[in-house]
């Protein structure tokens, strides 16, 4: 773990390239800054800008609209989802190039008791913090998704968990970095126990462990995410007075870090970003009981798949079709024609279903015969059984298409070499980790995607 590292031991870290131009801009402040990336997960950007009409309350993230830069909306990625989103937001690409297709894993026989994308083994592009690492900074993150053996962070607490109780801590614990838990709890108080879940109490306690981080190891770019916001979306509904309420002390513990945070790095950059927006939820689509009804999965005595031909990989507002065996032309056309049966019905709560060409041009994962999309509104369940149209599961929920508006993320940048009180108008999510690396004078080729200034 690096330890005690000063800015100064890191900066110099940087040569040749930043060496050079510290030398040329001698006269003036160094071209590569820290960067803090914090993700406040499900924020919608309209919920921050027009606040005031909204009825939400975040002065801190307003003021960085004043002070900084900011995007009218962020376009994100097939599907609009958490861990895909966020391992765009550090790759510069979609997951086509990524490989993080969506929260979960495909697991059409259930057996993987609900797994998610948890392992960096799983990314398949280079990273903001590989780029950096290796100009040599130090580079730290808390929560992040996909992070767990993420060897090109130097101190990480990766997103993990199994059942929500103390003994996920114990997880965790094994899977952070030696000795950084005991140096967080040390410095600020708060343990691993204190961040095992999706309050608001937790994500002011990662909050917490962040600046002392920051007090510790001075890193070079640093990953938190928050995730209580979404949450109370899920479970009450976008605009609902409990996400008001969560994203008053998520901005306000966002304030306190960043001055926290400038207090050690004072030339520090922070970025907050979201992964999606949200919609409410009314009705849930169980489209795998339909497949059971078709022939295409088979259940066993205790009412659990035992084969399949077609399932459905759940995220949220849509879902992927995978055949067992995608040469099986027999399967795809009966998948297909049964697919364009409930689209054509308006009662199914099915939007637009998609083939490989158009997953493709959305940079989708590969590997789906068709994506299929639910109409703003509806969410699809995990049901085996039962009609196809149920009552929802929750109040709300993202995972749509990313042309719907209702999907696209915020975007807030404050910091030295930042343009004051500029409106980027909407970006492209590809666009935020290059805009990153040059705002840490890091290269990194392989985004995709552009500096935003």
């Amino acid at each position: 773990m690096n330890l005690r590292r000063t800015l100064n031991d890191r900066r110099g870290a940087l040569a040749p390239a930043l060496t050079l131009a510290l030398t040329l801009a001698a006269a003036g402040p160094a071209l590569a800054a820290p960067v803090l990336m914090i993700t406040v997960d499900g924020l919608r950007p309209l919920d921050v800008i027009d606040a005031p009409e909204r009825g939400f309350e975040a002065p801190n993230l307003r003021r960085m609209m004043q002070t900084g830069a900011y995007a009218e909306g962020v376009r994100n990625v097939l599907p609009t989802v958490t861990y895909p989103d966020h391992t765009t937001l550090v790759t510069g690409v979609w997951p086509d190039r990524h490989g993080i297709a969506s929260n979960l894993t495909f697991d059409p026989l259930r057996k993987n008791l609900g797994g998610w994308y948890w392992y960096a083994v799983d990314e398949k592009a280079p990273t903001l913090w590989g780029a950096v690492k290796a100009a040599g900074g130090v580079t730290a993150s808390l929560g992040w998704p996909v992070t767990v053996g993420q060897g090109a962070i130097d101190d990480n607490i990766p997103e993990y968990w199994r059942a929500y109780t103390d003994e996920d801590a114990k997880l965790e614990h094994a899977l952070a970095t030696p000795g950084l838990p005991e140096a967080i709890a040390k410095e600020s108080g708060v343990t691993l126990v204190d961040i095992k879940g999706l309050t608001p109490e937790d994500d002011e306690a990662k909050a917490r462990a962040a600046a002392a981080i920051y007090r510790i190891a001075h890193p070079m770019f640093f990953t938190l995410h928050l995730s209580a916001l979404d949450e109370d979306e899920h479970i009450h509904g976008p605009g609902s007075p409990q996400a008001k309420a969560t994203l008053k002390r998520v901005d306000a513990a966002i304030g306190e870090l960043v001055r926290q945070a400038r207090a050690v790095e004072p030339d520090l950059v922070v970025i907050v970003a979201s992964d999606h927006g949200f919609a409410p939820v009314r009705h849930d689509i169980d489209l795998d009981a339909e497949l059971v009804r078709a022939g295409l999965m088979t259940l066993g005595p205790d009412g659990q798949p035992v084969d399949w031909k077609a399932a459905a990989w759940i995220s949220g507002g849509s879902a992927q079709i995978m055949l067992k065996d995608p040469d099986d032309a027999a399967v795809r056309a009966k998948v297909q024609a049964l697919l364009a049966r409930l689209a054509a019905d308006p009662n199914s709560g099915i939007g637009e279903v998609a083939g490989p060409a158009e997953i493709a041009r959305m940079g989708g994962a590969p590997g789906a015969a068709f994506w299929v999309d639910a109409r703003i509104g509806y969410t699809f369940g995990d049901k085996l059984t039962g009609p196809l149209v149920a009552p929802p599961s929750e109040k709300g929920t993202h995972g749509f298409f990313p042309s719907h508006p209702e999907m696209r993320a915020a975007l807030f940048i404050d910091g030295p070499g930042v343009p004051a009180g500029r409106a980027l108008g909407e970006v492209d999510m590809r666009d935020i980790a290059p805009t990153a690396a040059r705002l840490m004078d890091v290269a990194f080729p392989s985004a995709e995607g552009k500096p935003l200034f």
